[in-house]
């Protein structure tokens, strides 16, 4: 009976260690992190519980630093997660440099001398890479600077799918084609975002990502000073707004200057957004567009938002989560880059 006993013992430690290790190291054909199986066709939000649960805290202790020392920071990020996601899906293609097999996508013209973050990017992973080496995506990087930015600029948080993997290239045409402009009519707008699977709610609660952030005069000059080639300003440009602005962006010169997308709470995620468009001063074409664009549905969101604050960050983290998945690259597609600016083939 003492032999029987033992022997139960020694099976019983047995099982326990193989079950401790296949915790601590999912790489045993679990598919979580980069070492794990490559099998899995889906995201998770629980991808890197085992393989890098530090993986959070790290990217929002970064963040911290950064918003408290830029503000302007936060939107910076939500737009480069946009940017990234709306060309090839989710894939980090938006951080690689030009090298010899392609252009990146820095350089086009939505993205060149505007879009921001790549060297918080860039401090997120090599922490991450410190504790988690060749484990967490600079797709997933991205995504979850993104979330990070909505919170802590009060925004809301969501359970976010993860374990994505990134691309191998940059995709310099798409990119100059693919994503919406500051001047796209509604229409425009809502077939840009059905081209990519997406629908007016997503239109509409996306666009409200622009309660933070700045623009450029250049990004919407025209419509103060020379809508549509009327030499006149854009008729639904409130006035007193429309002389505002004129002060901030003269008809000649100031294109660099910059102007809050919410001139009234421009740190702060809230609804603030759509208020403000109901009103004519919606800074941007495409973003009055919402509702002076004549689209039933899209019209009564923006009053459903500006009424109701919980129902627009309800609505915004589900397309984040919508977004974030568009064709993400999963198993053995792409890869676990070392550094998020090349493929690791020339790291």
């Amino acid at each position: 009976m003492a032999l029987n006993n033992h022997l139960v013992f020694m099976v019983s430690t047995v099982l326990m260690s193989a079950l401790t290790i296949s915790l601590a190291h999912p790489g045993f054909g679990f598919g979580w992190g980069s070492g794990g199986g490559r099998d899995y066709d889906s995201l998770s939000p629980s991808f890197y519980d085992y393989s890098c649960p530090q993986a959070n805290d790290i990217v929002l202790s970064v963040l911290e630093d950064v918003i408290a020392r830029d503000p302007r920071m936060a939107a910076s990020l939500l737009r480069l997660h946009f940017h990234d996601c709306f060309i090839k899906g989710c894939d980090a293609s938006v951080l690689l440099d030009d090298t010899s097999s392609f252009v990146s996508e820095k350089s086009t013209a939505p993205n060149a001398n505007s879009l921001r973050g790549f060297e918080v990017i860039d401090k997120i992973k090599a922490q991450i890479e410190e504790v988690c080496p060749e484990t967490v995506s600079c797709a997933d990087i991205v995504a979850l600077a993104a979330r990070g930015s909505t919170v802590l600029s009060g925004g809301p948080y969501w359970e976010l799918p993860l374990g994505r993997r990134d691309s191998k290239a940059a995709y310099f045409k798409l990119a100059n084609t693919t994503l919406p402009s500051p001047i796209f009519t509604v229409q425009q707008l809502l077939q840009n975002f059905k081209n990519r699977g997406l629908d007016e709610v997503d239109l509409v609660a996306l666009s409200g990502g622009h309660t933070i952030g700045m623009s450029k005069c250049s990004s919407f000059k025209k419509r103060l000073y020379n809508q549509n080639g009327t030499r006149q300003p854009d008729v639904s440009l409130e006035r007193a707004f429309l002389n505002e602005l004129k002060t901030m962006c003269p008809s000649s010169g100031g294109d660099t200057n910059i102007s809050p997308l919410d001139y009234a709470t421009p740190r702060a995620f809230d609804n603030t957004y759509f208020k403000l468009i109901l009103g004519g001063r919606g800074l941007l074409f495409s973003d009055q567009q919402l509702f002076s664009g004549n689209l039933p549905n899209v019209r009564q969101l923006v009053k459903a938002y500006a009424q109701d604050e919980t129902l627009f960050f309800d609505n915004f983290a589900t397309s984040m989560v919508k977004m974030g998945s568009l064709s993400p690259l999963l198993g053995s597609n792409g890869e676990v880059r070392k550094n998020c600016r090349c493929v690791n083939h020339y790291y």
